[in-house]
């Protein structure tokens, strides 16, 4: 898209971030539904026609952007978008007695459903799954570059035990992980079975013939599940299952880039500092983390979207109406700022750079963070009230090392406990945290 075109689109996906959607477009533009249902018209008549594969073989390999606008010229008659596409194949067919097979016994959604069936499941495969997974690999390297690097932990806020930041990345890993599973496991359906689900004319005219068969192994051609139950639409809950996931992973994307944007306020991260960027327009000093709002900002419209896609689409007047049809075309804008999204997210991540130094101080600032370690040895071994004992001493107070040495030294306890108790350093004490981020 031209500067002047981009300046003009009333969507930002079709304007600012174009560049960042480029990878849906063949999928999820006007272009790609169009070129899907030819595919399925396409497979459907061979299906029941096998002799015509030389007449027809071309028309989906070689279908343009000049056929796609054919097929909107035909539609400005029609006023149906299916039907125009089922003309424009009959223009290719020189037999009218064969063209007549085009869209034989389907009605609009057979062709809808597994027409979307099969674009969502390529995005699955080659556009979503691929990202995630290239945004998993880099927290994974991060994970481990952090794995021993303490930080005070901050539970409602308020300075708690200490943990490091690889562990805190690696919780971020291992919940992407489990959903990206799930969302590799997602089974994408589709039904070719006329006006309402019964074969209904397919079973007056060739009464002989096993159509839940013929269907079934049509639908199985196209690396789908065949879905025999329907009214006139596939029920669209594969989809709504597909999009719930995807909006799961977004969520924990959300909490994360939230995360990271406290950090570089705590100055636990810098930022690079790129010489021709500007982080104000008024305030030179500064480089703001433009990156990680960007993001959460994305993924918010997105999964707003999508919440929107999946609470309605499974839910449908009677047999049919047309009500899912205006929704699902707005399935590219769902996953296109969820793209947009990933991407800052990224260069987000290439952009931070650790600031041992800073979170350093805070913890040396911090020793009554070994409260928590004291009052559970102090009960290992009898000690009454160690709880309330450790309160009294630390609570809402900043107590020092040597403060923490005098408490340790008068307690009623083993001297190789209070020994290992007064070694303890607020640096030190992260339990498992680094071996958990270096195993992950």
């Amino acid at each position: 898209m031209t500067i002047a075109n981009s300046l003009t689109a009333l969507s930002p996906l079709d304007g600012r971030y174009s560049e960042k959607t480029e990878s849906l477009k063949p999928l999820f533009s006007e272009f790609g539904l169009i070129r899907h249902r030819v595919l399925i018209e396409i497979r459907w008549l061979l299906h029941l026609k096998p002799e015509m594969g030389n007449q027809l073989e071309n028309v989906f390999k070689a279908f343009s952007q000049k056929d796609a606008e054919r097929v909107k010229e035909i539609e400005k008659t029609t006023n149906h978008d299916v039907k125009a596409v089922e003309y424009f194949i009959k223009e290719k067919i020189s037999d009218s007695k064969l063209s007549e097979w085009v869209h034989w016994g389907c009605t609009s959604n057979d062709v809808n459903n597994l027409s979307y069936a099969l674009m969502l499941k390529t995005a699955k495969e080659e556009v979503l799954i691929p990202m995630i997974e290239k945004i998993i690999s880099h927290l994974v390297t991060k994970t481990r570059e952090y794995a021993g690097i303490a930080m005070l932990s901050r539970t409602h806020g308020q300075k708690a035990t200490p943990t490091t930041m690889g562990k805190e990345f690696a919780n971020v890993v291992m919940r992407l992980r489990l959903q990206l599973d799930n969302l590799r496991n997602v089974k994408f359906y589709g039904k070719v079975n006329g006006a309402v689900g019964n074969f209904n004319a397919h079973h007056v005219v060739f009464p002989e013939k096993n159509w839940p068969e013929i269907s079934k192994a049509f639908v199985e051609t196209l690396g789908l599940i065949y879905q025999p139950y329907t009214t006139q639409i596939e029920p669209h809950d594969f989809v709504a299952e597909f999009i719930h996931n995807i909006m799961r992973i977004n969520t924990i994307f959300i909490d994360f880039a939230r995360d990271i944007w406290g950090y570089i306020s705590l100055e636990y991260f810098h930022q690079k500092n790129l010489a021709q960027e500007v982080g104000s327009s008024t305030m030179p000093h500064k480089v703001n983390p433009i990156d990680f709002e960007n993001a959460e900002g994305n993924f918010y419209l997105s999964n707003g979207l999508l919440s929107t896609l999946a609470d309605k689409l499974p839910i449908s007047r009677y047999q049919r109406d047309l009500v899912d049809s205006t929704l699902m075309r707005n399935l590219g804008a769902g996953f296109g700022y969820a793209m947009v999204a990933y991407q800052s997210l990224l260069k987000g991540l290439d952009k931070i750079e650790i600031h041992g130094a800073v979170m350093e101080k805070d913890l040396e600032q911090s020793w009554e963070i070994l409260a928590e370690p004291i009052q559970m040895a102090m009960r290992a071994y009898g000690v009454p009230h160690a709880y309330e004992k450790l309160k009294a001493l630390t609570r809402g107070k900043r107590i020092d090392q040597q403060q923490m040495i005098e408490f340790i030294n008068q307690l009623p306890i083993p001297d190789d406990m209070k020994e290992k108790l007064k070694k303890l350093t607020p640096q030190s004490y992260i339990g498992y945290a680094r071996k958990l981020a270096e195993n992950i």
